[in-house]
């Protein structure tokens, strides 16, 4: 291999083509405001970081019966987001540990 070539493996997970996906057919594509629709990852449509609660980075708020509303939130929907989601992953297990 060619020192310029890259892999999936030697690129950063923002260069790779596996952290960005859109499916602009969905009937609710995009399911946030964005003033940037072409840059909207549909990668993680159900956020994974739900779960953190507070926690998770987002701008998110709480509703009077206390679910948790994304809908003011864009961080797992970046065009550059997988890594930021994926470097959360470590508090998922943690939080999956205490509840087996």
């Amino acid at each position: 291999m060619a020192a310029e070539e890259k892999t999936g493996l030697t690129m950063k997970p923002e260069e790779s083509r596996y952290s960005f996906f859109q499916h602009k057919d969905c009937e609710f594509f995009p399911c946030h405001k964005t003033d940037r629709p072409e840059d909207f990852n549909c990668l993680f449509c159900y956020c994974p970081l739900y779960t953190l609660g507070s926690a998770c980075g987002g701008n998110c708020s709480w509703l009077p019966d206390g679910t948790k509303d994304c809908s003011a939130c864009l961080i797992p929907h970046g065009r550059k987001s997988y890594g930021y989601v994926v470097s959360k992953f470590g508090e998922l297990a943690a939080l999956a540990k205490k509840n087996r």
